[in-house]
């Protein structure tokens, strides 16, 4: 009789292990590889860029630039990666330690990220000015950084199609294309405000020389985009803003989605553990 309860005891506590549920465990599991190999390519890209700029050993250097993109990727990158390896781990070995870790990370990122976006609406003036202070200290910066030069070639050339922060006239912020610059591209824009003919970019990147002169007010349209890209930017997200706001209704979905995938899956292991736990004390 003894030996028959043992065995109805045994019994229960190999049907309670099987409780968890596998198909939670291993979507969390697949979920934050996926997303775990994403930010391993962010942060090998971001250390790659900072290596081919000597960045290690000019540290300084950031002081200079409001904007590092090698620097966000590393950040970015580094963040993913640390979050997903704990959902990873977390998801497999049924830890649950590991998976609260992913839960309070995951979801103060998505706090901050709703956070932001509704102060971003309330406080729009406040925030454009903000864009524009950061865009034009990009500009003064444009040649002291290979990755943020760039960036703004691709804004203005591939992108927007645009010049400048509001107009083109903001180059002249920049040092080398200041009218009272000695050197050759003075007075001028950088070829990605040049306007493409028939899809293709113009052969002479001097195409921007001298575009800020009077002698051009005539004919400069022609040549180069004369309208900024913080105006061209708005344009793009009133005819895009369908598209933005699935993306972003995208991204909150899929957090919510891990989020609940392990907070369920965390519960589930600990009531198991509790279950394991009383049946083991009454054997």
């Amino acid at each position: 009789m003894e030996r028959n309860k043992h065995m109805v005891v045994s019994r229960k506590i190999r049907k309670d292990k099987t409780e968890v549920s596998c198909v939670i465990k291993y979507l969390m599991f697949g979920f934050n590889v996926l997303f775990w190999l994403v930010g391993a390519v962010c942060l090998a890209i971001g250390l790659w860029a900072w290596a081919e700029k000597d960045m290690f050993n000019n540290i300084g250097k950031l002081t200079k630039i409001s904007f590092d993109p090698a620097l966000f990727f590393i950040i970015t990158g580094a963040v993913i990666f640390i979050i997903c390896f704990a959902g990873c781990i977390g998801a497999l070995r049924e830890n649950t330690g590991l998976l609260l870790f992913y839960c309070l990370l995951v979801g103060l990122i998505f706090a901050g990220q709703l956070i932001v976006g509704v102060l971003a609406f309330i406080y729009k003036d406040w925030v454009k000015d903000q864009i524009q202070t950061q865009v034009k200290n990009m500009i003064v910066n444009y040649r002291e950084d290979v990755d943020l030069q760039n960036l703004i070639d691709w804004v203005q050339e591939d992108w927007l199609f645009c010049c400048g922060v509001d107009s083109y006239k903001d180059w002249e912020l920049n040092m080398y294309f200041n009218c009272s610059s000695p050197g050759i591209e003075t007075c001028g824009v950088p070829s990605s405000c040049c306007i493409k003919k028939d899809g293709k970019s113009f052969v002479n990147t001097q195409c921007g020389h001298d575009m800020m002169l009077k002698k051009h007010d005539f004919d400069r349209t022609t040549y180069i985009y004369t309208t900024g890209c913080i105006p061209e930017g708005q344009k793009w997200l009133q005819s895009n803003l369908i598209v933005v706001a699935s993306v972003a209704v995208g991204i909150a979905v899929v957090q919510i989605l891990l989020l609940c995938f392990a907070h369920n899956l965390r519960s589930d292991i600990k009531a198991q553990l509790a279950k394991w736990r009383y049946n083991r004390g009454a054997l």
